[in-house]
């Protein structure tokens, strides 16, 4: 079976800017994905051009085998069973739950229009609301609403553009994992659009990591964290610190502060300058650790406790730490470092220079 959709090696302009350059990507029917960058990277463009609103310089968009976007050809959004769920919610303030609902369905008696609506009211958990207005509701009502909308006429596939932005981080987060459930109970494929990697880890199946127009790395959450691809990628995902080290074995790195040792062996010659990338859960706060390190900061985060830690030739790394483990600013801890998946790149990746060798 082909993919459900498919971009192939498209390019988007917005007033002659090149926005999306030679971006390919493909979508299988159930799959969730999440396209996962900084603001001004050309994911919304990409969203845009999927549903029909962003028409494409080169390349071409097939939908279920069928193209819908080519240059100079664009299928119009009404005839392309595409879902949208858009960030300002885009719900119509004159009509009731029920009628915003079903403004998208054509053809249907009302009977069925509130058949409809109230099967997807139960879908997103709001039923018995078809009847309240939108100032009645909270801002992650408005988001059920707004999804429900967009389920209403069965499409093929739900693109949703930064929809958590508006809320508050408590309901962003629920919200996120209500939506996965709700989108995977009913075998939906769906792409997200978001700037916020907590969302995206909470809803893909897979993570298109963007940048400048352009794909960087497609996986999954687990892999973007444990093996990003380029420094970017490190840097964009997770929290971490980059320390410079040199090459000693395919697998080891010399630091300042001791021989680092991973599980991934890099094919790069002996004595290359790199730089290490070190996690917070690399570094484990143990009172039998072979070094000591100051507490210089701290950030309660409930459950833990992200530690800023200084060790003698002044590097700063980062620590996560079971919030019952309570060290003060300026408390001294022992410390071991515990980096089994080591991440390093060539301090060209970062200058554009040539390694640096023995």
């Amino acid at each position: 079976m082909g993919s459900l959709l498919e971009l192939k090696n498209i390019e988007c302009r917005v007033r002659n800017q090149l926005i999306v350059e030679d971006l390919s990507l493909h979508v299988n029917r159930g799959d969730l994905l999440c396209l996962l960058g900084p603001s001004g990277c050309g994911k919304t463009t990409v969203l845009r051009a999927i549903a029909g609103f962003q028409p494409i310089a080169r390349g071409e968009i097939l939908l279920q085998d069928k193209r819908v976007s080519s240059a100079g050809y664009t299928l119009s959004p009404d005839k392309r069973k595409i879902g949208m769920v858009f960030q300002d919610y885009a719900l119509f303030p004159h009509l009731n739950v029920c009628q915003n609902i079903c403004f998208g369905l054509r053809n249907q008696s009302n009977a069925e229009k509130k058949r409809i609506s109230d099967e997807m009211l139960e879908i997103v958990g709001l039923s018995g609301m078809g009847k309240r207005y939108v100032h009645e509701l909270s801002g992650g009502q408005q988001q059920r609403v707004a999804l429900a909308r967009a389920l209403a006429p069965r499409p093929d596939i739900i693109l949703l553009d930064e929809p958590f932005s508006n809320l508050d981080i408590e309901m962003r987060e629920r919200l996120s994992y209500e939506v996965r459930q709700i989108l995977k109970e009913q075998d939906l494929t769906g792409i997200l659009v978001t700037h916020d990697q907590h969302e995206a880890f909470a809803i893909g199946d897979h993570i298109c990591v963007m940048n400048e127009g352009k794909i960087l790395q497609r996986d999954t959450a687990y892999n973007l964290y444990h093996s990003p691809e380029n420094h970017f990628i490190a840097d964009f995902i997770g929290q971490g610190v980059f320390v410079k080290g040199k090459l000693v074995e395919h697998d080891s790195v010399k630091t300042s502060f001791g021989i680092i040792k991973g599980d991934r062996a890099y094919d790069l010659p002996g004595g290359t300058e790199v730089e290490l990338l070190l996690r917070p859960d690399d570094i484990v706060i143990d009172s039998n650790g072979a070094l000591e390190a100051e507490v210089v900061q701290r950030a309660f985060k409930g459950a833990e406790i992200l530690y800023t830690l200084r060790i003698n030739d002044n590097t700063e790394l980062l620590s996560i730490t079971p919030s019952h483990h309570d060290y003060p600013i300026g408390d001294t801890v022992s410390i071991r470092l515990a980096p089994d998946h080591m991440v390093a790149f060539p301090l060209r990746d970062v200058s554009g220079e040539t390694p640096v060798t023995d």
